[in-house]
């Protein structure tokens, strides 16, 4: 079911959705039919070859994260951990201090806002994609330790720590 507040248009092989926080395009494969009818999309396999098949549940995924981007957004929370670690925000960048011997500048990129609140940076965005390959990329910068459990992690994100040298007797 599309929501009243979202627009989607179909042609030639492209799905366009628009709402009230911007718009989105996705490209359907060959073998794949998309339909709009009754305000709900249908998504229908042309073929039943593997490909076809393939595809088929992926673009109805992509189709419907399109949909609710443009009327909710998506957001991702990352905690940072550590002594002397934090981040700040300057313009459209994000400048992370996380134990290395320079600051980490990371520009955000376009379709997406970076916001930082102490020790916790928020992704947020209308592409579900780019906003979890943001966080993932930010992540990489300072992995969680495994024996001290310092880092870069995401909200919620449940760590097996390592015994050490002493613990292990």
């Amino acid at each position: 079911m599309v929501p009243q507040d979202a627009k989607v248009r179909i042609e030639a092989g492209v799905v366009h959705v628009a709402g009230p926080k911007g718009a989105l395009e996705h490209c359907v494969p060959a073998g794949i039919r998309v339909a709009l009818a009754d305000g709900s999309l249908c998504v229908e396999r042309t073929s039943e070859e593997l490909s076809a098949r393939a595809l088929h549940g992926l673009t109805r995924t992509m189709i419907a994260n399109m949909v609710e981007g443009v009327t909710k957004g998506f957001t991702k929370e990352l905690e940072i951990v550590g002594v002397g670690y934090r981040a700040e925000k300057t313009g459209t960048a994000l400048k992370m201090t996380l134990g290395y011997s320079h600051p980490i500048v990371f520009d955000e990129p376009e379709g997406i806002q970076i916001k930082v609140d102490k020790q916790t940076v928020k992704v947020e965005g209308i592409d579900k994609c780019l906003v979890g390959q943001v966080a993932a990329k930010i992540r990489r910068f300072r992995r969680p330790d495994v024996y001290k459990g310092k880092g870069v992690r995401y909200a919620g994100e449940v760590l097996r720590k390592k015994v050490g040298k002493t613990g292990a007797k």
